[in-house]
């Protein structure tokens, strides 16, 4: 629970795959209502555009035409292609957002019918190119998914709605990827490995964000072997290792998407933590917690 002054409005729905808890506190009731509203209008949209799942969305048309023709998307969408492309780059293709045919072959994302052969991995940056106008064009066979950054960006697209109505402060939950704002500073708790029912203190969050990975409602058996949709695509296989990661970042697109840079390449990560200044929290199979790398 998030204990605030004055007037406090705390909803929630369904979106994004899971519920999403919007909490905002302030003087003006009314105010606050319209803004709770807005942010979850936000949310939506954001689940509109990027979402793999709707074959209308924006990430759905790109995968289908634009290895044939540029595709004009929204700037919204236009922003997490940009940051997937540096965080792609930066992170030597840690961050990948070409998996989704890994996923759809472990039975994690819908086929929508694609029978072409795509590249998964492989300098993928360099075979998207963002042209004037958000027009968007892929130079080879791809299909992206946005999985590991589309919820953080909802997240702070709902947190953008919320501090412009003047909000004191206020907490946007998506499943376990929050942000807050204001004069609050919650203790933010996980998931224990081994026992997802059970929680951990991790840390106390105050005018950030953190996100959090893990296999432990996604691990599955597919033909002989464990998988999850935490994929390391240079080498095709999925991160099995009953063990999470939770990362606390000014955004919560940057803790959604780091979490996945720790998870698949420990070299490069301390690197961009340091970077984004950004902290991270590993969860072991046994429920100890502690940082991921020592301070150097």
């Amino acid at each position: 629970m998030i204990s605030y002054s004055n007037i406090e409005i705390r909803r929630c729905r369904p979106l994004l795959g899971t519920l999403v808890e919007v909490s905002v506190c302030g003087v003006d009731e009314m105010e606050l209502n319209r803004a709770v509203d807005a942010a979850f209008a936000a949310i939506e949209t954001v689940q509109q555009l990027m979402s793999f799942h709707d074959p209308a969305s924006e990430v759905s048309e790109l995968n289908r035409v634009a290895v044939l023709r540029p595709v004009h998307v929204s700037a919204w969408t236009h922003e997490v292609l940009v940051t997937a492309q540096m965080l792609a780059v930066k992170s030597n293709g840690a961050f990948d957002i070409t998996i989704a045919p890994l996923l759809q072959r472990w039975g994690y994302l819908p086929r929508h019918g694609k029978r072409a052969s795509p590249l998964v991995g492989c300098g993928w940056p360099l075979e998207i190119e963002l042209q004037p106008h958000r027009n968007v064009r892929f130079r080879r066979p791809l299909r992206i998914d946005f999985g590991g950054i589309a919820k953080g960006f909802a997240v702070d697209r709902a947190i953008a709605v919320l501090q412009a109505s003047g909000a004191t402060s206020g907490c946007v939950n998506a499943g376990g990827d929050l942000r807050v704002f204001g004069s609050t500073s919650p203790p933010i708790h996980v998931r224990h490995p081994l026992s997802p029912g059970n929680f951990l203190p991790v840390t106390l969050l105050a005018n950030s964000a953190l996100a959090t990975s893990g296999p432990y409602f996604t691990r599955k058996r597919w033909r002989g072997r464990w998988v999850t949709p935490l994929v390391d695509s240079r080498h095709k296989r999925a991160c099995v290792g009953l063990a999470s990661v939770s990362v606390q970042a000014p955004t919560c697109l940057l803790a959604d998407a780091l979490t996945k840079v720790v998870l698949t390449d420990g070299r490069v990560a301390p690197r961009l933590l340091r970077e984004f200044h950004a902290d991270v929290f590993f969860v072991t199979r046994h429920g100890e917690i502690k940082p991921l790398y020592d301070e150097t």
